[in-house]
């Protein structure tokens, strides 16, 4: 299986690179800027068996995915799997918020999944699968979240356009929304608060725990499967009935 993951060096990218890391895989993790973490992520991935190869590159530019999608290109022929979870965080108030750091922040966590596909169009196949990795942010409102959740909402947007376009083709695209996970970017827009948020959604979650790895993984592994031919852009939550009630 090849596989592309943007943001694949930490957080949900790598617990994702780490599930589909096995003997006879290839995958490719793009990165913008934390080559430590990026070379950490490539020993654990091959440490599994399977063949890893890291690419730093901004994906907030459709030169940026194009130049991504080329050098995976010439690596392999194809694509199965292309997972869009790379996220510029920005947290401020709304009304507080630097513009211009507002749009480069959009253009990563939102407009890259038209980019992407756009750019990996010749690598995907039929039953090719695109993920892209989006939070209840995109449908309600957190503090210090707009220029993550304006993004998300974008992108789940044009998931269900590209959605129209690609299923003739025989490549579906959806969106997995996880429940908070304890990331870099968590902390990034709770800080000492994150403890508590983790433990408040465990505790108050109706299935009785948090979220882990697997919980999400193993749901892009199914969507991703032929068993999900006909699953076409759609936002599935995997929280536990977190926002079935106020």
């Amino acid at each position: 299986m090849n596989i592309l993951i943007t943001g694949g060096t930490r957080g949900i990218g790598l617990a994702i690179a780490l599930h589909f890391a096995k003997p006879g895989a290839k995958i490719f993790l793009a990165y913008a800027s934390d080559s430590a973490a990026a070379a950490s992520a490539m020993a654990a991935v091959t440490a599994r068996g399977a063949q890893c190869r890291v690419i730093r590159q901004d994906v907030g530019s459709p030169e940026g995915c194009r130049a991504l999608l080329e050098e995976v290109g010439r690596h392999a022929a194809h694509l199965d799997l292309l997972v869009h979870c790379a996220v510029k965080v920005v947290a401020a108030p709304t009304l507080e918020m630097d513009p211009r750091a507002f749009m480069e922040a959009l253009n990563v966590n939102g407009s890259a999944l038209l980019f992407l596909a756009q750019a990996g169009l010749p690598l995907l196949r039929r039953g090719s699968s695109v993920i892209f990795l989006s939070s209840r942010g995109g449908r309600i409102v957190v503090r210090n979240y707009a220029a993550i959740g304006a993004g998300k909402a974008l992108a789940e947007c044009l998931m269900r356009y590209l959605a129209v376009e690609l299923a003739p083709r025989g490549i579906r695209i959806n969106t997995v929304a996880p429940g908070i996970v304890d990331t870099a970017a968590v902390r990034t827009l709770f800080g000492d608060e994150t403890g508590k948020l983790l433990q408040h959604a465990a505790e108050s979650n109706p299935s009785g725990r948090g979220i882990q790895d697997a919980d999400y993984c193993n749901l892009i592994e199914f969507l991703a499967s032929p068993g999900a031919e006909m699953i076409q852009g759609q936002v599935v939550f995997v929280n536990g009935g977190a926002n079935l009630s106020a």
